[in-house]
This record gives structure tokens, sequence and C-alpha cells, in this order.
């Protein structure tokens, strides 16, 4: 297998910041390694939204059991229940515009478009699908334990004395503190090691890569 092609990071070095703190940037792209051959695009995991279904199908099934039970009993003779007389005149003399019908319209569209929006997207943002080398066996990693991961990558860089690592969809934004060194020398080390980092994840697409460095605050 080749090694992975790696884009030469950008690097910019600013002005002193308003705090005071010199600063290194840079913005790398990875791109992963070679796939396997036949290997499937890995997509993202769906949520089975099991809470959100379950409390919409306990709403319906009690309203429809209330409402059957209240027709049959009208059938056998029975006067119907107050809530539905209630309602029924309410639907029948209130206008369209009155304020109680346009708030119970705009409830029942909101929950109509938030469970239209549950249907059509995936969810699941926490976990990152990761390369398929065989069909039948889908693995994802969740952003925590990859971000944990590229952490412990950075705290390994000769000068670094803190760092955070946030891990998103599709960026890794890195912010690191150095106490000694050159900031771009370490900024250079940090792309090197976390870009290493990204590809040992195995993640189905690579994320892009934001590091920053600064020199710790001072004291007093």
């Amino acid at each position: 297998m080749s090694e992975p092609t790696q884009r030469m990071p950008v690097v910019e070095r600013g002005p002193t910041g308003a705090d005071g703190l010199d600063q290194s940037a840079s913005a790398a792209a990875y791109e992963p390694r070679p796939t396997l051959e036949g290997e499937e695009k890995s997509a993202r995991f769906w949520s089975g939204r099991r809470i959100p279904a379950g409390l919409a199908a306990l709403v319906l099934l009690g309203g429809a059991g209330v409402l059957l039970y209240d027709i049959a009993a009208v059938r056998a003779g029975r006067d119907a229940m107050q809530w539905r007389r209630t309602l029924a005149d309410d639907l029948a003399t209130r206008p369209l515009d009155d304020t109680a019908v346009l708030i119970g319209a705009g409830v029942a569209a909101a929950l109509g478009l938030w469970l239209i929006v549950l249907a059509v997207t995936p969810g699941l943002r926490a976990v990152l699908p990761m390369r398929r080398t065989h069909t039948d066996i889908r693995a994802g990693l969740h952003r925590d334990a990859a971000a944990m991961v590229l952490r412990d990558r950075a705290m390994e860089v000769a000068g670094v004395q803190s760092v955070r690592v946030r891990m998103k969809r599709s960026k890794v934004d890195v912010r690191a503190v150095s106490h000694f060194r050159e900031l771009d020398d370490v900024r250079a080390d940090l792309d090197s090691a976390l870009g290493d980092g990204i590809t040992g994840l195995g993640l189905g697409s690579a994320p892009r890569l934001s590091v920053r460095v600064a020199r710790p605050g001072r004291k007093g």
C-alpha cells in the first residue's frame, strides 16, 4: 500500500495579537489512505430515533383509542364525551384568525416539521464513520475518543504545554500553548504529528486540520 498523499500546509505568521501573544496558525488538508479495491464508501450512521418515535406513537395511540371509544359509545346510544362536544362547538364557532386557533396551528406545524426533520436526517452527529474494509462490517468512532487520541499525539510534541482539540465532522480545530521553541517549529511538528494521527484514525473521509499555537499568558 502506498503512502498517503499529503498537501503542504499553509503557514500564516501574523502580527502580535491584542493580548500580546505571538501566534502561529496553519491550515492543512490530509487525504485519506488509498482504500481497498471494491471498498464501499462510508456513510453516516442513522439514529433509531426511539424516544421521538415512541412518544409520537404513544400520543397517537392514546388519542385514537379515546376517540374510537367515544365514537363506539355514541353508536351504542350514549352521549358523546364533554371534551368532544366542546371541541366540536369551538371548531364550529371560532374564527380562523382567533388567537387560540393560530397558536394551536403553529404548535401542530412545528411538531410536524420537527418529525419531518428527524425522519430525513441521519442524526448521531457524535459518531464519525470509519473506512469500510468489509461489506458486512460498519465501524464508527466517537468524536470525544478521536479528540483524545489527537490530543495525546499533540502533547508528545516538544514545546507543547497544553492543547485543546475540537473534533468536528469535517474539521479538526487545535489550539495549543507553547512555552519554548519557535512557534512555527512547534506548529510544523504539530501538523506532522496530527496529520499522521488523523490518517491513523481510519475515518471514511479525512477532516481538515486547523492548528493555532500561542505563548502562555503573562501572570499577574
